[in-house]
C-alpha cells in the first residue's frame, strides 16, 4: 500500500508540476504524512531532464511549505492548548512535546523555528506550539520561509544527484527511494552543516553586541 501512496504522488509531482510540488509539500508542512523526500527529489530528477527548473522546483517547495505551515498556526492558535491536549497525540504532538517545544522557542525564538523546518518529523510539527503559544506571526513565517527554503534546495540538491548517478530510478519509485535513503545521511549532515553555520553567526552577531 505505501510502495502505491509513494507511486501516487510521484504522478501528481509529475502530472501536475510545480503545482503538485506546492501542494503535496503545504500537506507536508502541516499534520498530512507526506514526506517531503518523496516530493522535492523526483521534481529536482524531472527538472534535470528538462520537465521543470530546477529553482523552480525550489520556490514551489517554498511556497508550499509556508502555506502549509501558515494554515497550521492559525489552526492550531485558533484551537488553543486545550484541544492539543485533547487530541494532540492523535498526530503525534502531544501536550509534553508541546511543553519542550515552549522551552526550545523561549530560549531561541526565531531560530528554534529555523532549527525544526531543517529536521525531518519535527518540521510537520512545530506549527502547532507556535500556533499555541502565539509565537509573533512575522517572525514565525520568516524563519519558516528562510528554513524551507534551505530544506528544498538540499532535497532538490540530491535529488539531482541521484538522477545522474541513478538513470531511469524514477521508473521504480521503489528504486528511487532506496536510492534517496541511501543518501540520508549526507542530507542530514548537510542540514546539520547549515544549522551549525547559524549558530555560529548568531554566536558573533551577540559577542559584537556592547555591553550595556
Amino acid at each position: 500500500m505505501l510502495h502505491d501512496l509513494i507511486g501516487f504522488w510521484f504522478e501528481l509531482v509529475r502530472d501536475w508540476g510545480y503545482a503538485g510540488v506546492v501542494i503535496l509539500m503545504a500537506m507536508e508542512s502541516s499534520i498530512f504524512p507526506v514526506p517531503s523526500e518523496v516530493v522535492v527529489p523526483p521534481a529536482a530528477y524531472w527538472a534535470a531532464e528538462g520537465k521543470m527548473n530546477f529553482w523552480g522546483v525550489v520556490a514551489a517547495g517554498t511556497i508550499g511549505s509556508c502555506i502549509g505551515a501558515f494554515l497550521t498556526y492559525l489552526a492550531a492558535r485558533w484551537l488553543g492548548r486545550a484541544a492539543v491536549a485533547r487530541w494532540g497525540h492523535w498526530i503525534g504532538c502531544g501536550e509534553a512535546k508541546v511543553a519542550r517545544a515552549e522551552v526550545m522557542l523561549a530560549r531561541y525564538a526565531a531560530g528554534g523555528v529555523f532549527f525544526s523546518r531543517l529536521l525531518p518529523v519535527v518540521r510537520h510539527v512545530i506549527g502547532i506550539p507556535c500556533g499555541i503559544l502565539r509565537i509573533d506571526l512575522r517572525i514565525y513565517m520568516a524563519a519558516t520561509l528562510v528554513g524551507s527554503f534551505l530544506w528544498c534546495w538540499v532535497l532538490a540538491w540530491f535529488g539531482r544527484r541521484i538522477g545522474q548517478a541513478n538513470p531511469g530510478a524514477i521508473n521504480d519509485p521503489g528504486r528511487f527511494m532506496a536510492a534517496v535513503k541511501g543518501e540520508a545521511l549526507w542530507i542530514v549532515a548537510a542540514c546539520a552543516g547549515l544549522c551549525l553555520l547559524y549558530v555560529g553567526m548568531l554566536y558573533l552577531t551577540r559577542r559584537k553586541e556592547p555591553l550595556p
